[in-house]
């Protein structure tokens, strides 16, 4: 300003520099003045404009005043101030500006007395200002701070103003600082979000929008705080130890992860706070959650993989140990319990060791999971054991009760089913005491518990069913085998020989008899205990049918005797219980009869053959012709006992050559035949019979020789026995002989009745 000039407007627009010399850093504004000739009566808009700007952007408002224009109505802006206070009642916002009113020129009149005035005068606007409901009895001082100073004039003391401008500059040192001249600096934008607030400000101010300082303040929080939240969840993902750390969780347990992931979230965290400290408060915490959000959602799946790898290496120290502890000092479910404890203890440690305090993240549904996986495991493996135990009780069950069931049905005793009753009884019994004992460990429940008793029980059935199904599937054989004990054998166990003596009849219907007993016991199964008879009167009755048909001599085919043979089905009988059916049984009946036709001709053929064999006399009226004839003979053998002897010994001779040609068996083959072979062997065999006489004699001969020697030598010699004992002694070798040939023909003939009859 050159004064030799006149006055006129110095600064046109807003103008904006840096403070010299002044911390902290502080930014100047220079407006327009106000009432400008230059802008004339009519342009005052921009006036208001910078005015509104200015109490926008600035903690502190300088308000130029002429010492003489106070108390006045234009020249001190009453008018523009009451515009500003206008505004500042729509701003709703507890932050305080400072008004500072700079005196200019001051006069003799005290400071005191201008300050007292100007106070009036600003009290005055405040109370005319409209202004909302809940702020119609708030104060002027809780919305600006109202500072008031004097400057001399310089023009008349120049040194004077110098010093009094000095001093206020000293004011705007640390001017942010508490009880200093910027007043509350709460809601203020940052340096970074400057440029862009005072443009948006601007903007709102041109399009003669009303403005609404906080919306705009919350608007730049907005934008610069996602800005910044946006740049450093970047520069987080975007770090070398992130990376390392990320990757190293999917693969394998990181000691300490918790603490580092912590670290690095508080690290990420504190840049963010550091850059956003002088926004909008609300806005900052707001969008730092959701930074905080956006951050924990990155960081999450590792934390995740974390916990998982934990839960995974507890579960499988809970399925090894559980699998490899065989002691027998607790149940199964005690130690499910035990390694359960365990298990849940090493992963609430590894759980702990990666827990992010910040996130405030749980290990629930990991847990959760863990247990699920605890429970399918061990249900699993209880299922096997159980399993395993059932089988080993069944295989138990198998070996007790079948071979003993098949060897009791297999020997058909009248109470077969009784024995095979008891010993089911006994077992399953047995078993079901024993298998009691070993679930207890399990803890199962009563109903649990009852069914594997149940099972137990129904499996000993179904072995006692098969061997039964079994043994009923050789019935036949089994009926085969009974007769063949009864016809075939005698009461002394020996094999029959069918002499001719022997009623094949009474015999027959015996061994049918105990067939069909053998039938009756394997068609039904009866561990019920009920009452069969009728059963066992519809089979007899096949052999009754079949006697009244029979004849000596002669086998008839077996028929059904009752109406109930002709069924699918026994009267009373489940179709489970059923073995064989009544039609079933008469069909292996008639089998049967067709099977052993062969083996009881054989035994008549047999018998007749025997007695044809044994009767060698002659008819009776040979017998008394011989008798009357032979009379004389007969007394003139009597009255010569020599002719006696040598008929007795011819006898021999004769009886001694018949059973070494087997003259019997030699004849079998036809008369012919047995001549022609009864000759070719009669001469060598009486030559053999003849030398073994003479054979014998000799050795006798010697016998006597060694007799007399052995008396000579010793002194006691005795006459030699008389030469006619000698064939006394020889006839009775051969006797002894012809003994030993009539013992060898009759084992010969019971081998050949024997062999004739099959097994």
């Amino acid at each position: 300003m050159n004064a030799l000039l006149g006055r006129s407007q110095t600064t046109q627009g807003i103008w904006l520099a840096k403070a010299k010399g002044i911390q902290p850093l502080t930014l100047v504004m220079d407006l327009e003045g106000t009432d400008g000739r230059e802008r004339g009566e009519d342009e005052t808009t921009f006036e208001k404009q910078s005015a509104l700007f200015a109490l926008a952007v600035s903690d502190i408002v300088l308000v130029n005043m002429w010492c003489h224009d106070i108390g006045r109505e234009q020249a001190a802006n009453k008018p523009l101030l009451k515009t500003v206070f206008q505004v500042m009642m729509r701003l709703f916002t507890p932050r305080k500006s400072t008004l500072l009113f700079v005196i200019r020129d001051k006069t003799k009149t005290p400071l005191d007395i201008l300050e007292h005035i100007l106070r009036e005068d600003l009290q005055k606007i405040w109370s005319s200002v409209p202004k909302p409901e809940k702020h119609i009895d708030t104060p002027i001082d809780d919305f600006f701070n109202i500072e008031i100073t004097a400057l001399s004039s310089y023009e008349e003391k120049e040194e004077q103003f110098l010093e009094q401008v000095s001093d206020l500059r000293g004011r705007f040192m640390n001017s942010i600082s508490p009880g200093g001249l910027a007043g509350d600096r709460r809601t203020v934008v940052p340096g970074s979000g400057f440029p862009f607030s005072t443009q948006q400000i601007w903007k709102v101010i041109k399009e003669n929008k009303d403005l609404d300082l906080p919306a705009h303040k919350v608007m730049v929080a907005t934008v610069r705080c996602e800005e910044i939240a946006s740049e450093k969840l970047r520069e987080l993902a975007e770090s070398e130890e992130w990376r390392t750390l990320e990757s190293d969780s999917n693969t394998a347990i990181i000691p300490g992860f918790g603490k580092k992931l912590n670290n690095m979230l508080s690290q990420h965290l504190n840049r963010y706070d550091t850059e956003v400290v002088f926004f909008d408060e609300a806005v900052r915490t707001a969008k730092r959650q959701d930074l905080l959000k956006k951050t924990l959602e990155m960081l999450y799946p590792s934390y995740q993989a974390m916990l998982m790898h934990h839960r995974n290496k507890a579960f499988e120290n809970f399925k090894k140990d559980l699998e490899s502890d065989s002691s027998d000092d607790r149940g199964f479910a005690a130690k499910v319990r035990h390694y359960s404890q365990l298990c849940f203890t090493d992963f609430s440690q590894g759980s702990s060791d990666a827990s992010v305090q910040i996130a405030g993240w749980n290990d629930i549904k990991v847990r959760e999971k863990l247990q699920r996986d605890i429970d399918t495991h061990a249900t699993a493996l209880q299922t096997e054991k159980l399993a395993k135990i059932a089988g080993d009780y069944e295989e138990r069950l198998e070996k007790a009760l079948g071979d003993p069931v098949s060897s009791l049905l297999e020997s058909a005793n009248p109470d077969a089913w009784l024995s095979v009753k008891e010993l089911f009884v006994h077992e399953t019994s047995s078993a079901a005491v024993d298998l009691s004992a070993v679930l207890i460990g399990f803890e199962l429940k009563e109903q649990e518990e009852q069914k594997f008793i149940i099972n137990l029980k129904r499996t000993g059935r179904q072995i006692i069913e098969k061997k039964a199904r079994e043994e009923a599937n050789q019935a036949l054989m089994h009926m085969k085998e009974r007769f063949n004990q009864v016809f075939a054998y005698g009461p002394d166990t020996l094999p029959r020989v069918w002499t001719g003596k022997e009623d094949i009849k009474d015999i027959t219907r015996k061994g049918r008899m105990q067939a069909v007993k053998h039938l009756s016991i394997l068609a039904v199964l009866r561990l019920e205990g009920n009452d069969y008879d009728h059963i066992d009167s519809a089979l007899n009755s096949l052999v009754n049918d079949a006697g009244d048909y029979e004849c000596e001599g002669e086998v008839a085919p077996g028929m059904s005797g009752s109406s109930v043979l002709a069924s699918n089905t026994w009267e009373g009988v489940s179709a489970s219980d059923t073995l064989i059916t009544p039609v079933q049984c008469r069909g292996l009946w008639r089998q049967f009869n067709r099977e052993t036709e062969y083996t009881i001709s054989q035994a008549i053929a047999a018998q007749e053959a025997s007695k044809r064999n044994s009767s060698w006399l002659p008819p009776p009226w040979a017998i008394v012709a011989m008798m009357f004839l032979g009379f004389n003979e007969f007394m003139m053998l009597l009255r010569n006992p020599l002719y006696l002897v040598v008929v007795f010994v011819l006898f021999l001779l004769g009886r001694a050559v018949w059973v070494q040609l087997n003259v019997e068996q030699e004849f079998q083959h036809g008369f012919l035949a047995g001549a022609i072979s009864v000759s070719a062997k009669l001469l060598p065999t009486i030559m053999n019979f003849l030398k073994r006489l003479a054979e014998e004699s000799q050795q006798t001969i010697n016998n006597v020789n060694r007799n007399d020697v052995s008396s000579m030598t010793s002194g006691n010699y005795t006459r030699a026995d008389s030469p006619r004992q000698t064939p006394v002694k020889e006839m009775s070798s051969f006797t002894e002989s012809l003994g030993d040939a009539h013992k060898d023909r009759d084992e010969r003939l019971t081998y050949r009745h024997a062999a004739k009859i099959p097994s």
